[in-house]
């Protein structure tokens, strides 16, 4: 069962560059939540810091009670076990078949026998849709079987949180499709607490529970799926729905004169598309985090854009907003750099 990452005013600086500031959030227990941000933001870095690979300026990481940030090393090795990790590129050892790579953790960090460690690594290889791929070298399949032979890994120990670096990295989009599907359906199995950067719009507005974006060096804005996608936030709309206009430039943030030039010239952010249902399992089973489709609307009186949550097994009764409901948007208002939850 997953645990939840309880993050508070976490700051990261390297030398005299400042990566964020004053970060807080919590992952539930058990979700799928998605970090987003554009290039550069530190995202891979936040990963990072939550394993305890990196330690922040400021701030807390709490674990079940415990402070990541300030455990002694051998308490904090402990604390690592919870987790399993999938880098951007699996990782993976080139000399070794896809077997040896993913039972490698369990034959670094237990004492289990052969027997034991090769009927768990199959298992595992199974779950993933790897099995008769146990002999193959990673330089001999494609990127989306490295990125699942690097998942099986990081599932081999059983880990309660699961964090994901940029899994579609590399990948068509019909695999990434198959690989957003995988994340689902493993966690309605295994429960365990899912955080996943990525920079695929798609992937963020059908795969999570949650959604974070980083931006400016703060936390933007964090919270359940639905929150985000009905946001007027102009960052938060802007990078969501994959807009050229707004406060996000081409380096990072645009300056007064290229916002003022966007006004001056009328142009404006479009409405907001449709709320597409969150990815089902497979089996149709529900899991810990999912949600009704348009229960966060209804509770906090947000009026959904046209059309959303339409798909072929959702029937929701949700109002929708129309043309002259939706707010006014200023692409010049400043941001509210304080986490929203």
């Amino acid at each position: 069962m997953g645990v939840a990452i309880d993050v508070q005013g976490l700051t990261k600086s390297f030398g005299s560059q400042l990566i964020w500031n004053d970060v807080t959030l919590t992952l539930p227990a058990g979700e799928i939540s998605v970090m987003l941000g554009p290039s550069g933001t530190g995202k891979s870095v936040f990963l990072k810091t939550l394993v305890g690979l990196l330690k922040p300026d400021k701030g807390s990481i709490v674990i079940n009670g415990a402070d990541l940030v300030t455990l002694k090393e051998h308490d904090l090795y402990e604390v690592r076990k919870l987790f399993g990790v999938l880098f951007q590129d699996g990782a993976l050892f080139g000399s070794m078949n896809l077997f040896d790579n993913v039972a490698f953790p369990l034959r670094e960090h237990t004492k289990k026998t052969e027997s034991e460690i090769r009927k768990i690594s199959l298992e595992k290889m199974e779950l993933v849709g790897l099995q008769g791929a146990e002999d193959k070298l990673p330089g001999e399949i494609s990127g989306g079987m490295r990125k699942r032979a690097g998942l099986a890994r990081a599932l081999v120990l059983d880990p309660e949180i699961l964090l994901i670096d940029e899994p579609d990295s590399g990948l068509d989009p019909v695999r990434t499709s198959y690989i957003n599907q995988l994340f689902i359906d493993l966690n309605a199995q295994i429960d365990a607490t899912f955080l996943i950067v990525t920079h695929d719009i798609n992937t963020a507005r059908t795969v999570p529970d949650n959604i974070g974006l980083l931006y400016h060096k703060h936390l933007a804005m964090f919270g359940p799926r639905e929150m985000l996608l009905s946001s007027e936030e102009p960052v938060v709309r802007q990078f969501l729905n994959a807009q050229t206009v707004g406060p996000i430039g081409m380096s990072e943030e645009k300056d007064a004169d290229e916002l003022a030039a966007e006004a001056a010239s009328g142009q404006q952010l479009p409405p907001l598309p449709p709320i597409a249902p969150q990815l089902g399992t497979s089996n149709g089973e529900p899991r810990r985090g999912e949600r009704p489709a348009g229960e966060w609307c209804r509770a906090n009186g947000v009026i959904p854009p046209p059309g959303s949550f339409q798909g072929p097994h959702t029937s929701v009764q949700v109002p929708e907003r129309t043309l002259d409901q939706r707010p006014e948007l200023d692409v010049g208002a400043s941001l509210d750099h304080g986490a929203a939850s």
